[in-house]
């Protein structure tokens, strides 16, 4: 059973690994379409900022991931990562008074950097992420637009609010698409965006709805592959490490080490080799522990910057 306040997992036959793991009621959209199902298991590690002085730094907390999964009889193979770090630009938007995150929607805004320069379209996220995984579900987050998008539904994994050797689960319903496919002016107000996403309309009110970068901050992330996990069982999890930073003052805000599971069923996800993935996240906690940052998300860290007290749902 899922404690809806916090996402925590206690060990019961919902939790990772076990028989009822991401399994969804029945349902369906007001057209018709059956409920998005979760397809994607990441699990987050916030790291301390301080430890990012250099880029050789990822490879180090790599060491210890690598270690780790050996010592659990996990595979992991680093074959073709050379030292090559990704750069990357995210923002968020929201109104003056965060409607959108303290109501458990988060609106992202990023860019990839290659030689310098922006490489492709800049992409938009539009998120509901909450603990509830029914409740993530329920929401049509599909966008009112001509053009493509595509729908990622997530269970997040992260350690414990407050203390280390456990997790707990937040659901991440998103839809992506590029800027060019949207609307002008959507992302201006929130009246505008509600006009795409319509599951806002319940968050507008009479006044200023514009919506403003949060925090005035445009972050840089700048992100280094480390290698792939394999739990057996045909399950494996890419992995990265990253540091978000603040543009033009390049002062560190965190770090994060995450490895991902794609799937298109539930019944992929063998629970032996499930077994082992929590395992693994827990002990890398411990194995770990002096890089760890507990009780936040990263996005959290942006809003906190605002003066924007931390939420529930996150």
């Amino acid at each position: 059973m899922t404690n809806k306040e916090d996402g925590t997992q206690p060990n019961t036959e919902e939790g990772i690994g076990k028989k009822r793991f991401l399994e969804l009621g029945p349902g369906h959209y007001s057209d018709g379409h059956p409920l998005d199902e979760v397809q994607y298991l990441e699990c987050k590690l916030i790291l301390k900022p301080e430890r990012f002085t250099a880029a050789k730094v990822f490879f180090e907390y790599g060491e210890i991931a690598s270690q780790t999964a050996k010592n659990y009889g996990i595979g992991f193979s680093s074959k073709g990562i050379t030292l090559k770090p990704q750069s990357r630009e995210v923002t968020f938007f929201d109104t003056a008074d965060f409607r959108l995150y303290n109501n458990a929607f988060i609106l992202r805004q990023r860019i990839a950097y290659e030689d310098a320069f922006p490489a492709g379209d800049t992409e938009i996220v539009f998120k509901f992420r909450h603990p509830d995984m029914q409740k993530t579900a329920d929401l049509d987050v599909r966008p009112q637009i001509a053009g493509d998008y595509r729908i990622k539904f997530k269970a997040e994994a992260l350690p414990l609010k407050d203390e280390v050797g456990g997790y707990r689960l937040l659901f991440s319903h998103n839809a992506q698409f590029p800027l060019s496919q949207e609307p002008v002016g959507a992302s201006l107000s929130l009246s505008n965006l509600a006009k795409i996403f319509p599951l806002l309309d319940t968050l507008k009110k009479p006044g200023a709805d514009d919506l403003e970068l949060v925090s005035g901050m445009i972050v840089e992330e700048v992100l280094q592959d480390l290698g792939t996990l394999d739990f057996g069982y045909g399950v494996t999890a890419d992995s990265n490490i990253a540091i978000w930073r603040e543009r033009g003052t390049h002062k560190p805000l965190c770090g994060e080490y995450a490895f991902e599971i794609k799937f298109k069923r539930r019944d992929e996800l063998q629970e032996k080799a499930m077994k082992r993935c929590r395992e693994f996240f827990i002990a890398l906690q411990t194995a770990g522990r002096d890089w760890l940052s507990l009780g936040t998300t990263k996005t959290g860290l942006v809003y906190r910057l605002s003066g924007n007290a931390p939420q529930g749902h996150e």
